[in-house]
């Protein structure tokens, strides 16, 4: 009896509702049968299949982190505005502001090439464990397995997009136990067809990011072009719309509480099976340290782009990218508590050693196990610190990231004046920025290096900094402000006219521009965390990674009832729940989706976050919702569920039981964001943007009903 108590245990603790991110081409093994009694309608072979047109053929990888649906024949996507952000911003000037006043084209010239942009759609995926395992001897120490298993990876990888257009890439799966090939197709030739005006594709801002009810309509539509053979291919004005294998249908029905949905995406990285030591690495180091450090460059860069409109221009990407995790680590520390997550991993690993005790060898094998991991973690948390403040902190300071990205510059010209071979034109090509600088403030910089080297040298003892700043401090008798001056007023690298002077003949007077103090400074700092902190981490990170890939093993091994998913990793998966609300806390109950007159009603408080053009109010007196107004006569925008979603599963495709597109997922809820480290069905949700909103912006707002022709729409 008690066994079976044990087992009974651990399969509640790691199998609960709606949990997972199942690799698609193994859901007719492990899933299927349970999605078919949540309500799932269709078969495994139209999720995914390598024979036939399946699901898997209309989702893509959008640019370097995202999701992207096609939804028509003509090679139109959907995702998410703020993964077209950067190319929409790319887009923009002053005098064609697109991010701030929307873009529609209205015939197919207009629209917008979007440089460096691709989509990339999977092939096919092989378990190729054994031809990655197959040389791994025993006596190999772990240095020498790391090798021997990504030379083979390499040779596989070469070996799969041999004499074909494909790419093909690697990835570990359960930390090391199994690994997958994926073939796939990169298409170069993007273009940008439509997106809402920032108000109303991030209205609420950062108020609202990562916070339930949501009223913005974050969707942005592009459309991908190939050759006339319907290949990838560069831009060209002779290329013509892509035409897919699969492309989703779309539902005007709307949902309700209870439904059935799944998400079609790439998810891009989850921790599921971290050990109690980790966790509480997690909640009390670096989540907090990395809070606080985002916290102080956010401060800056709000206050420089209220000035005036092109420092707003300049910084709103980066504004965005800094402010997306400051968020979700603030939540996943709220959410983890909230769950008492440290003390139920120690739950969860003092069942599994219940567990294996009965046999010997397994008691033996794993007697030690989590002795190690509290080791190991104990001796990595100063190291862990010391990186934050290396990554969240100096490297915060852009001219630092920037500048340093030269000593790559510099190694390649001396190879070329001693007459060696060299790359030194393509690094200088590829590092240098365009002058006038872009996206970048001198004075906004110089406010960030002051503050982040204030916080860095009040938290680091001296004998741990880069010399060269433990030199420039002494210099200026420790008065960082003095410093930063120092830096800025005397760098070429920093400053627009010197920056031409010195790019216009670089290599004549390379040897002046090697004792430039910014580059000094950052090139110091880069090899002093290169040398010291970052093969220590290294070191460390193979020394966890082994332990967990043990604990794995044991848990697949023994738990012998559970199906286990593997942690994210960018690649394809299927995650299916419910169209669901939650409670939030005590007293609180949330409904399950938001109406257009939530959004109107936000507007009305006058925040600037939920500001939106007068067009759209218009059309909201009017109430001209059309077919798309749910059966109340209500306009939806958002709904959330159960499902298990994290960082890249936005722009994901939100499915129907019947493989209807229903809407495109664009967040979590803050309290949901531990979902990455533990799910927890009763609170972690999914917020997705109803396509019948997206459709209502798209036809009513925008007036290029044109393209819903091109759309397979079901009443």
């Amino acid at each position: 009896m008690k066994k079976i108590i044990i087992v009974f245990t651990l399969v509640s603790f790691f199998a609960k509702a709606d949990e997972g991110m199942w690799m698609p081409q193994l859901i007719e093994a492990l899933n299927f049968q349970d999605m078919k009694k949540n309500g799932f309608k269709l078969t495994a072979e139209q999720i995914y299949s390598i024979n036939k047109a399946s699901m898997k053929d209309a989702v893509a990888i959008f640019g370097g982190g995202c999701t992207a649906e096609v939804i028509s024949t003509k090679g139109l996507i959907l995702t998410n505005h703020h993964c077209g952000f950067s190319s929409i911003a790319g887009l923009s000037t002053v005098q064609n502001d697109y991010l701030k006043n929307g873009y529609w084209a209205m015939k197919p010239n207009e629209e917008l090439m979007c440089p460096g942009l691709t989509v990339t759609f999977i092939k096919r995926i092989e378990d190729v464990t054994a031809k990655v395992m197959g040389s791994i001897k025993s006596a190999f120490s772990e240095i020498q397995k790391d090798s021997a298993i990504q030379s083979n990876i390499k040779a596989l990888e070469v070996a799969a997009k041999k004499d074909s257009h494909f790419d093909s890439f690697i990835r570990p799966f359960y930390y090391g136990n199994e690994y997958y090939l994926f073939v796939v197709e990169t298409f170069k030739d993007i273009r940008l067809v439509g997106t809402p005006p920032e108000s109303i594709g991030k209205f609420g801002g950062e108020t609202d990011n990562w916070v339930w009810p949501r009223h913005n309509a974050d969707f942005s539509m592009f459309r991908i072009y190939g050759n006339k053979e319907n290949k990838p291919a560069d831009f060209n004005q002779e290329n013509i719309p892509y035409t897919p294998l699969h492309s989703f249908p779309i539902s005007l029905k709307g949902v309700e509480k209870g439904d059935f949905t799944m998400v079609y995406g790439f998810p891009g990285r989850t921790q599921e099976y971290l050990t109690s030591y980790a966790v509480d690495l997690l909640i009390n180091q670096q989540d907090p340290l990395r809070v606080s450090l985002r916290e102080k460059r956010l401060n800056i860069l709000d206050a420089d782009m209220k000035k005036n409109d092109t420092l707003r221009l300049m910084y709103t990407a980066k504004y965005a990218g800094v402010a997306n995790y400051y968020k979700k680590w603030s939540g996943e520390m709220l959410g983890l508590q909230k769950s008492d997550a440290i003390n139920k991993k120690k739950k969860q690993e003092a069942d599994f050693l219940a567990l294996v005790a009965s046999d010997p060898k397994k008691a033996e094998l794993y007697k030690n196990l989590f002795a190690e991991f509290k080791r190991t973690y104990a001796d990595y948390a100063p190291l862990s610190k010391q990186y934050d403040y290396f990554t969240e902190c100096l490297w915060g300071v852009e001219a630092f990231r920037f500048t340093a990205n030269f000593t790559v510059v510099f190694n390649e010209l001396r190879k070329k004046q001693a007459g060696k071979d060299n790359k030194f034109e393509t690094a200088f090509k590829d590092n240098k920025p365009a002058i006038p600088f872009k996206n970048f403030n001198k004075e906004t910089d110089r406010k960030l290096c002051k503050a982040m080297l204030e916080v860095y040298v009040a938290n680091t003892d001296r004998e741990f900094m880069p010399r060269f700043l433990d030199s420039l401090l002494n210099v200026h008798n420790g008065n960082v402000g003095a410093l930063t001056d120092f830096l800025y007023n005397n760098s070429s690298f920093v400053d627009n006219e010197k920056a031409k002077i010195m790019f216009a003949d670089f290599e004549k007077n390379a040897a002046l521009y090697e004792r430039d103090p910014m580059y000094l400074l950052a090139s110091s700092i880069l090899v002093h965390y290169q040398k010291t902190v970052l093969p220590q981490i290294g070191y460390y990170d193979r020394q966890i990674n082994e332990l967990q890939k043990t604990y794995m093993k044991g848990l697949m091994d023994n738990v012998k009832d559970k199906k286990f998913y593997p942690d994210a990793n960018g690649t394809l998966r299927v995650t299916y729940g419910k169209v669901a609300d939650y409670q939030p806390k005590d007293g609180v109950q949330y409904l399950h989706y938001t109406t257009i007159d939530g959004m109107v009603d936000k507007n009305k408080t006058g925040l600037e976050d939920f500001y939106v053009k007068p067009r759209l109010l218009e059309l909201y007196e009017k109430k001209d919702f059309g077919q798309y107004a749910d059966k109340n006569g209500k306009l939806h925008i958002a709904f959330t569920g159960s499902n298990h979603t994290t960082g890249g599963n936005s722009g994901s495709p939100v499915i129907n039981a019947k493989g209807e597109l229903i809407g495109t997922n664009f967040d979590r809820n803050w309290e949901g964001t531990m979902s990455d480290v533990m799910y927890n069905g009763s609170f972690c949700r999914n917020i997705v943007l109803d396509v019948r909103f997206t459709l209502w912006m798209v036809d009513k707002y925008a007036g290029a009903g044109y393209l819903l022709n091109e759309m397979k729409l079901v009443k």
